[in-house]
């Protein structure tokens, strides 16, 4: 067996079912789940229309590439969104299978194993940045996001002899799960550390597309570099995905795009990885990439739930609504898996304790005493569970 996988830790979930096993809930109250991500409002029709009227693709091989109305597709929308000159679908974009496997499978072909890699990751983050890493071989170095800094990843403190040994930098934004965007001066100094030591950046930014001010679309890492004068995207990779835009998540659909000479090596990794996206999947998802009347509606919805949500728990508790993306990061009055524990026994909330995503790191775990709570479910039911966490926390 693979010795790597002896390093990998439990996974977030796993971790919360062992603090509740065997903790029964209070009867009186129905059950909800307010721990996981994963988009639950209804996929929009462009996409569920196109999905069924492309089923023809079903009987053929795809490309690893993706087909050309697809590439084409998500360069249209890049230029639009971010206001770049141009992107050539050909070159800078290839289709994926949703984010989180080809964040995972960028480490495989950027690492090289025959020096002593590191790979940075913000602390807390999400756990495949960890996993890929180790799995690629590599030994991973935090950057903690703290309240006192506003929860920007400390990419400074990392001194510069650990700097000459770095391959990769993943980078959040807006991050999970704290919801802050990195400002063109935060990708202004990660770029000029990229340049220096020759690492490659992964910019996950499967949240940009959640944010609450119309007029103030997050920053992407694309626009910032176009911004700084960097042509081509020297050593940049960006990931989005439609599972959170367009709730998608069961589509697996989502571009990796940046790069031409990275992702030239990315597409043979992948050609032999078994990744290519069903013809029927890559039409629907072209046709969600050229529609943004949903995702207004989408975000909408998702105002209305931060608004109410924070009318009743920012009093007893210390949180803010996040620049992007559809998580509370909520600041605990006790240590953040008894708070998730007893709030579960009490009020029938499940919630993600802070620390589990994160880990120790310069003697702190920039986790602890927060929990995380993610509006996905209908409105009625995100609120009567975070109204139940406010009476909780008021208990407390």
């Amino acid at each position: 067996m693979n010795p790597d996988l002896e390093r990998l830790q439990p996974y977030p979930f796993e971790k919360l079912r062992t603090l509740l096993a065997g903790v029964t809930p209070d009867a009186a109250h129905a059950p909800i789940s307010l721990s996981i991500g994963e988009p639950r409002h209804a996929t929009p029709e462009v996409v569920t229309a196109a999905l069924t009227g492309h089923l023809s693709g079903l009987s053929t091989y795809p490309a690893t590439a993706g087909t050309p109305a697809l590439r084409e597709a998500i360069a249209a929308w890049l230029v639009r969104r971010y206001g770049l000159p141009h992107v050539d679908p050909a070159t800078q974009v290839l289709p994926v299978n949703g984010s989180r496997e080809a964040l995972f499978a960028l480490a495989q072909t950027v690492i090289d194993r025959s020096r002593d890699a590191l790979v940075v990751s913000p602390n807390p983050f999400y756990q495949i940045y960890e996993g890929a890493a180790l799995l690629a071989g590599a030994t991973v170095r935090y950057a903690n996001a703290v309240r006192e800094r506003g929860f920007a990843p400390d990419y400074r403190a990392i001194p510069e002899d650990v700097w000459r040994r770095v391959q990769l930098v993943y980078a959040c934004s807006p991050a999970n799960p704290t919801g802050r965007v990195m400002s063109l001066a935060d990708w202004a100094w990660l770029f000029e550390a990229a340049d220096r030591h020759r690492f490659v950046i992964a910019a996950d930014e499967c949240y940009s597309e959640l944010y609450c001010d119309e007029a103030r679309a997050p920053l992407g890492a694309l626009e910032a570099a176009q911004r700084l004068g960097r042509a081509g995207f020297a050593r940049l990779v960006v990931f989005s995905s439609l599972s959170k835009r367009s709730n998608a998540p069961g589509l697996r659909s989502g571009f990796a795009a940046g790069d031409a000479e990275v992702l030239g090596r990315f597409l043979l990794y992948r050609t032999y990885h078994g990744s290519a996206m069903s013809p029927t999947v890559q039409a629907a998802s072209a046709a969600a990439w050229r529609d943004e009347t949903h995702v207004v509606e989408n975000r909408r919805l998702y105002r209305d739930k931060f608004a109410a949500a924070l009318a009743l728990v920012r009093d007893p508790l210390e949180t803010a609504r996040p620049d992007g993306g559809f998580y509370l990061w909520i600041r605990t009055p006790e240590s953040d898996t008894d708070f998730a524990r007893e709030l579960y026994r009490q009020y029938n909330v499940t919630v993600l304790p802070g620390s589990y995503l994160a880990r120790e790191a310069g003697g702190v775990n920039p986790g602890e005493r927060y929990i995380r709570v993610a509006l996905v479910a209908q409105f009625d039911e995100c609120i009567e569970g975070v109204r139940r966490i406010a009476a909780f926390a008021r208990s407390r």
